[in-house]
């Protein structure tokens, strides 16, 4: 944790340098803002000690005493205007500050929403398998704008509270320290109340936090699946679901509500009391003559005034206890390490002839449950090999293992003879196309999705990939083409369809490794043959690997893995493993029994 504050204070230092010309100007309207707030109550004074009661003037004002005797009708309006001036200067240093620091703290929420985005798309598979969306999306919006929030608050009011209530004081200590003393006498019983108040908010704040976390997730989810739900008619059970995790947010909500309206009221019956004590004693020495009854105006309204930055800076220690959380969620991120690093000398790797090696390779999630046990093969470069078995066989993680998204746990993975340890990450996947069984599109254009295959693809590429793909016909028939905005996960098209834009995307990124997993499951006949005549296409020359559980795509590839169990039991080609392999043969009658009772029935 030490490590994440540290990145965490080194993003937040890095962002103020940057800003330090604003500072200085904040920080001169912030002593603007204090030192109008500090001379308000000072006309008042004068037009009652040294206009109506005819008191000399201070020294320092000496220079008008005679036209304060001879106008003083004038005078008491010139006194009086300065109150118009006070507000015309306070507002124009309130516009400069809040607008100067609001433009910190927006820029700061973006470098760290930045930040924290970089930082979550380089962390390993196994951590964005084992958090929920929601939690995360929770945590780059909502905390950074907390953070953003509380920035702005705290520089616009806590500064100037703390520059005024300090300025007050040292006044109030040189006209009267005995008043001055009543006032302290409130301060310990006003720090028990925002201590109080701080540490009790910033756990509801906590707890706050993380049920709004698991009702993004949980929405997230739902969201996604909304076609299930709908299906299985269970919109009434997920309402009663995302209530119940609703309420948990409501509940703390209220209790932070609660807290903070609790201890605004103690703070202002303390400062009552303080406000009334210092005008009952105030008045008896203005009455003994041993005080100028202005000077007790003074006091009352700077006891009045007072109770607005403690109230100020009680309220804030509520959004200090939020932002307190969301910096230590967002620290929780910034701690997590990549579980897959770079070498220091890592290489890139370009232009791959594309054999792959498996050597004694073990793995497992770090559960002591291991998902491959010594796992060796090698597929020569340009070859297409397929991966059968039954679900949970290992086949996907061979994959995983090969785009380097986790490392074995024993053993070594070669592809064109370097172990792809010695690789840059970044670059041994963009040598691998790939084209899953869930076909992952984005909500943006045709064109945009096809172009994800390849940076900077042209028009003509992507033209010539979609036809390729067999995708050129029904994407010309959409209403706008290729600049045809899909919806979320390329919802408002077919399976099919959505396939043949999977597959377009890996003829764009033209790799020498090609990655197909179990690419038609689902479709009807029509489809499926549009995608294997394109899938046909996309492997010449590639090396290519094919989960499927289609024992006719298997039987057509050049050799064939057969997986149980995180185990090769056999391997060879479609030929050899029905001459020998009993459990392929058994695999082989079934598949004959699947067809011919379909022929049947047609």
């Amino acid at each position: 944790m030490k490590q994440s504050q540290h990145k965490f204070r080194q993003i937040v230092t890095a962002h103020l340098l940057e800003q330090k010309s604003n500072f200085v100007i904040a920080v001169f309207c912030t002593l603007s803002l204090a030192a109008v707030d500090l001379l308000k109550p000072w006309a008042l004074k004068i037009i009652v000690d040294n206009i109506l009661l005819s008191h000399p003037l201070p020294p320092m004002l000496s220079a008008f005493s005679e036209s304060f005797e001879r106008e003083k009708t004038l005078s008491v309006v010139l006194v009086a205007s300065t109150f118009i001036l006070i507000s015309l200067v306070k507002g124009a240093a309130t516009y400069s500050q809040v607008f100067i620091t609001s433009r910190i703290g927006f820029y700061l929420a973006h470098k760290l929403r930045h930040a924290l985005f970089t930082h979550l798309q380089r962390l390993s598979i196994s951590f964005h398998k084992r958090s929920e969306t929601g939690e995360l999306l929770t945590k780059v919006t909502t905390d950074t704008n907390n953070l953003r929030d509380v920035f702005s608050e705290f520089a616009l009011g806590f500064a100037t509270e703390v520059v005024t209530l300090v300025g007050m004081i040292v006044i109030m200590f040189i006209v009267n320290w005995r008043l001055s003393l009543i006032v302290l006498a409130t301060f310990p019983f006003l720090a028990v109340i925002s201590f109080y108040r701080f540490h009790a908010i910033r756990e509801s704040a906590r707890q706050q936090r993380k049920a709004e976390g698991k009702i993004a997730s949980k929405l997230h989810e739902i969201l996604n699946s909304i076609l299930v739900v709908k299906a299985f008619g269970r919109e009434r059970y997920e309402e009663e679901r995302f209530e119940s995790q609703s309420k948990a947010v409501l509940g703390e909500s209220i209790r932070t509500a609660r807290l903070e309206a609790a201890s605004s009221r103690a703070v202002d019956i303390v400062t009552a009391i303080g406000t009334f004590a210092v005008l009952v004693f105030g008045s008896l020495q203005a009455l003994e003559g041993a005080i100028l009854p202005g000077s007790v105006l003074v006091f009352a309204a700077y006891m009045s005034s007072l109770n607005a930055p403690i109230r100020s800076l009680a309220k804030l220690s509520a959004k200090i206890s939020r932002a307190w959380v969301s910096a230590h969620r967002v620290s929780e991120i910034l701690a997590i390490q990549r579980e897959i690093e770079d070498k220091p000398n890592a290489i890139t790797a370009k232009s791959l002839c594309g054999e792959i090696v498996f050597q004694n390779v073990s793995f497992d999630y770090g559960d002591a449950r291991p998902i491959l046990h010594d796992v060796s093969f090698t597929i020569p470069a340009g070859k297409n090999v397929a991966l059968i078995g039954m679900s949970g066989a290992g086949k996907s993680t061979i994959i995983s293992l090969i785009l380097r998204f986790y490392d074995p746990t024993r053993g070594v993975i070669l592809v064109d003879g370097v172990d792809i340890k010695n690789y840059k990450s970044d670059s041994l996947r963009s040598e691998v196309g790939i084209v899953l069984q869930d076909t992952i599109l984005f909500g943006a254009t045709v064109r945009e999705n096809i172009a994800y295959g390849k940076e900077n693809a042209g028009d003509d590429e992507i033209i010539l990939a979609a036809k390729a793909a067999n995708a050129h016909e029904f994407i010309t028939k959409l209403d706008k083409g290729y600049d045809t905005v899909l919806g979320s996960r390329g919802g408002n098209l077919s399976g099919g369809q959505r396939q043949r834009l999977a597959i377009a995307r890996a003829f764009v990124r033209n790799s020498p490794v090609l990655i197909m997993d179990e690419p038609m499951t689902g479709l009807d006949a029509e489809s499926g043959k549009a995608i294997n005549d394109a899938m046909q296409r996309l492997a010449i020359g590639k090396t290519c690997l094919l989960i499927t559980h289609d024992l006719q795509l298997a039987a057509s590839a050049d050799w064939i893995l057969m997986l149980d169990n995180g185990r090769i039991v056999d391997q060879g080609t479609h030929e050899e493993l029905v001459a020998r392999c009993a459990d392929y043969q058994k695999l082989t009658l079934h598949k004959r029994y699947v067809l011919d009772a379909s022929a049947a029935v047609n």
